[in-house]
């Protein structure tokens, strides 16, 4: 659909595709915005609706949301299209946004990151049925391409306005302002999604799609039923009001239902790091637990550690952001085997995560941890860039879909863990005066570093015993 012999001719900004481009940018930008605005304002957010002992469950449940609606879309696109999972996701992310701008306590805001991740989860994936439908074949690498740039500008912008917002006006705003792209993108992609069907060639039969669909509801709710316990048990407000025992069992039942789903939504051999696509998913679920969860907290430590203002400490995300763009080039360059890249970016990245522990322990220079962030950046850019590229390589093209889908979550999953884990770390670490100790910030960079190293452990296992080389299915 739209590759006709003519439009193969065309560019991307040509008249037949130009409102779509500009639309699916459009959705792009508005994640990247709300992801960078969020970041940055949350430590006034956390200070003004008492938010401080529950600050990582504002990060970890948009991404649990984001994981059951992804699961399910993925099934609704195959049996209706994308154009009903597209508008849901992005009715939703205005919803969410909508509900952070006006929330009156944390618990609200929280609700509205909910929201928010659930839009998301709905909003991507259709995203990538209608570039395959609707983009000839040669464009399509282009726009993504050009989705990269697209998360470049808000990277550079969005936590200065964020913060600036924060500090001379209201960080409301910093949600507020997000909801008009949402209205651009949907004015700009309507009149080409509303002519698209479902897809000819579907990725899995219907049936499986809803089992997968269940099964990724059921990974969610077990992942929030966990982090939910794990969270409230260092609150002592909730434990006067429930005891440790039925906390305890609710966790025990999240994790109960996170250990039966995920082996049945990843490929086999992922429990135990098998060499191959396996460690490759393993890879990039331990890379997004560690940097996701401390990138989390960077400009928190910023603000309270060293004082600077939410507009200067939201600057250490945009060198982070770069430094991912920089690697995301480097890995293209292909110096190196590809493989190899999986065991330099996380080491990379462990490593400049221990420097910026080390930076916050001893007091040194701010602008230290924020360099030492921007190259931890690049050692993502270099090895999150390479997953992708692996599991192209390493996948038959009937399993591409799947396998994509199960990349995906344990994207997600590895920022769930990694947020959640940070966050209640935290909680379990601030003086009874809810404040944060010299060595909080720390012992919280320094815990999920571990998890780095571990993935440059699993790193070493990308490369597959008898290595087959596809050139032919290169461009």
């Amino acid at each position: 659909m739209g590759a006709g012999p003519r439009g193969e001719a065309q560019g991307l900004m040509s008249r037949a595709y130009r409102g779509l481009v500009i639309g699916l940018l459009a959705i792009v930008t508005c994640s990247a915005f709300e992801a960078m605005a969020v970041t940055t304002a949350m430590p006034v957010v956390a200070g003004e609706l008492g938010g401080a002992r529950a600050y990582g469950m504002a990060f970890s449940l948009y991404l649990t949301a984001a994981m059951a609606a992804t699961a399910a879309a993925g099934s609704w696109c195959d049996v209706k299209g994308a154009r009903p999972s597209l508008l849901t996701g992005l009715g939703l992310m205005t919803v969410g946004l909508i509900l952070c701008g006006g929330a009156w306590d944390f618990g609200a805001f929280t609700l509205g990151r909910m929201v928010s991740g659930a839009g998301a989860g709905f909003m991507i994936v259709p995203v990538y049925v209608i570039i395959g439908q609707a983009l000839p074949a040669a464009l399509q690498p282009v726009l993504f391409g050009w989705f990269s740039a697209a998360w470049v500008v808000p990277s550079l912008v969005g936590p200065y306005v964020s913060g600036v917002l924060a500090e001379h006006g209201s960080w409301r705003w910093a949600f507020y302002g997000v909801a008009p792209i949402v209205v651009v993108a949907v004015l700009f992609t309507w009149p080409r999604v509303r002519s698209l069907g479902v897809p000819e060639e579907r990725s899995m039969a219907a049936g499986e799609g809803r089992r997968r669909s269940l099964l990724g509801l059921t990974l969610a709710v077990g992942v929030a039923a966990a982090q939910w316990a794990t969270q409230s048990s260092a609150d002592p407000s909730v434990r006067d009001v429930l005891t440790p025992v039925l906390l305890g069992l609710v966790g025990l039942a999240g994790l109960a239902a996170v250990l039966a789903t995920i082996p049945r939504l990843l490929p086999r051999g992922v429990v135990r790091v098998a060499r191959g696509l396996p460690a490759v998913i393993v890879v990039r679920g331990l890379l997004t637990l560690a940097f996701f969860g401390a990138e989390a907290f960077i400009p928190l430590m910023l603000v309270e550690r060293y004082g600077l203002e939410p507009s200067i400490a939201g600057l250490a995300l945009t060198g982070g952001a770069l430094g991912w763009t920089a690697g995301s080039f480097v890995q293209a360059k292909g110096w190196l085997a590809r493989p190899t890249y999986l065991v330099v970016g996380p080491a990379l990245l462990g490593a400049c995560m221990a420097g910026v522990a080390t930076v916050v322990a001893t007091e040194a220079s701010p602008w230290l941890l924020a360099a030492a962030w921007a190259v931890a950046g690049m050692g993502m850019g270099v090895a999150t860039t390479t997953t992708s590229v692996l599991l192209l390589d390493l996948s038959d093209a009937a399993e591409r879909g799947r396998n994509s889908a199960s990349l995906q979550l344990a994207d997600m999953l590895g920022g769930v863990i990694g947020t959640a884990g940070a966050g209640t770390l935290y909680s379990l670490l601030l003086n009874p005066d809810r404040t944060p100790g010299p060595g909080v910030f720390a012992v919280l960079v320094g815990v999920l570093a571990v998890s780095a190293f571990f993935g440059a452990v699993a790193g070493s296992r990308t490369r597959t015993p008898s290595p087959v080389v596809r050139e032919a299915g290169r461009a």
